[in-house]
């Protein structure tokens, strides 16, 4: 099954089956009309925007980041008015000038951040779902797991994870969540060769994973904390959080779990295909529902919130089983309300922008493609 296909079907069946499973009946939680027509509106309105503002040359933003093209892109791939028989000039030009930026190793990046542009480029063109781009995925794959830290020691916290590339090997779960995501949605292209391709080490990405997590007893880091604000929750990397420390009745500091990487922590275990009544998957889905929000990514405010909202719809479109159930029991529709807050956090202009500029968010074409992507799955996978 394609990527493509795969985000367009209704919500997949429980956490840890097989990224590939067809859809089964959930039950009912249909987004209101109304408002299912305004997300196809604030779509269309956010994809004109993108098109009034694409460089000549083919990109988004900057020429040295493809990775800002290749989420464009992927939010024109997955919008519900997508076309394949006449794909649009801007899409055109976007996909020449990402092709532009493959290089003799496999990957495909300008002069950094070599694994972060590589993954996101890969899942674009996976999208696209073109015979012909297939040597460049396989190179691409090639190129994500050849940055796969492999210290020697598996009981080194960093081992198995993935960083920015080349000239940054520290992992950190970001990159690691979207080299998983590209190499998990492109796996199929190895089987159908027959032969046998190389591949993630993925017991060691899950060690990796795992050392992320505050969940002593997984992780056997001194810093992993059991603390009911903190425990299952994620943070940045082993022993680094961007939420910070917080001291602890006992003594002890303790590394902050935040909202968007543990969303990011819980799409890791499912790309790893990790069981749902796996202690580590029902930790992360505990501290998830506790912490629920759509107002703010919690632990760190408006910082990341919108990539904050990008993995939380990616996380809960593959695991949802429909109505989420939070804090003190209750039940909530959680596409409809991160529907109708992108709607109202939407520019007049189409586009989005955060007023926090960490992590790049006070660009509008990185957050516009972050918040349609968001609203594509929303609109398209429910029951």
């Amino acid at each position: 099954m394609t990527l493509a296909s795969l985000l367009m079907i209704a919500p997949f069946a429980t956490l840890g089956a097989p990224i590939s499973v067809p859809p089964v009946q959930l039950p009912s939680v249909a987004m209101n009309a109304s408002v299912r027509n305004e997300v196809q509106h604030s779509i269309e309105k956010g994809l004109a925007w993108l098109e009034q503002n694409q460089n000549t040359n083919g990109f988004w933003s900057s020429p040295d980041q493809p990775a800002i093209t290749a989420l464009v892109l992927e939010a024109f791939e997955l919008g519900p008015n997508r076309d394949v028989k006449a794909e649009p000039l801007a899409v055109q030009k976007g996909y020449g000038y990402l092709m532009g930026c493959v290089q003799p190793d496999g990957g495909i990046y300008r002069k950094e951040l070599q694994s972060y542009n590589t993954s996101v480029a890969l899942l674009a063109i996976l999208v696209r779902n073109r015979p012909e781009d297939q040597p460049v995925i396989a190179g691409a794959r090639k190129f994500l797991i050849g940055l796969q830290v492999e210290s020697g020691d598996p009981t080194n916290a960093f081992n198995g994870g993935i960083g920015y590339g080349s000239t940054d090997k520290h992992p950190d779960l970001s990159n690691t969540v979207f080299a998983m995501e590209a190499l998990r949605y492109s796996e199929h292209l190895g089987e159908q060769k027959g032969s046998a391709e190389p591949d993630l080490d993925w017991k060691s990405a899950i060690h990796f994973v795992q050392c992320c997590q505050n969940l002593p007893g997984s992780n056997p880091e001194t810093w992993a904390s059991a603390d009911p604000q903190n425990k299952g929750g994620f943070v940045y990397a082993p022993g680094q959080s961007m939420a910070g420390e917080t001291n602890l009745d006992s003594g002890r500091v303790a590394l902050r779990s935040y909202g968007s990487m543990s969303y990011a922590g819980l799409l890791s275990y499912v790309y790893a295909d990790l069981k749902p009544d796996d202690d580590r998957v029902t930790a992360v889905k505990n501290w998830l529902r506790t912490n629920y929000t759509v107002d703010e990514n919690p632990a760190m405010g408006l910082q990341g919130i919108f990539y904050y909202y990008f993995v939380m719809a990616k996380a809960l479109t593959l695991c949802d089983l429909g109505p989420l159930e939070i804090k003190d029991g209750q039940a909530v529709n959680w596409r409809e309300q991160l529907a109708l807050k992108l709607i109202n956090l939407q520019q007049s202009n189409g586009s989005w922008t955060n007023e926090n500029g960490r992590w790049w968010e006070k660009d509008p074409a990185l957050d516009s493609a972050f918040c349609l992507i968001a609203l594509d799955m929303i609109y398209k996978n429910q029951p």
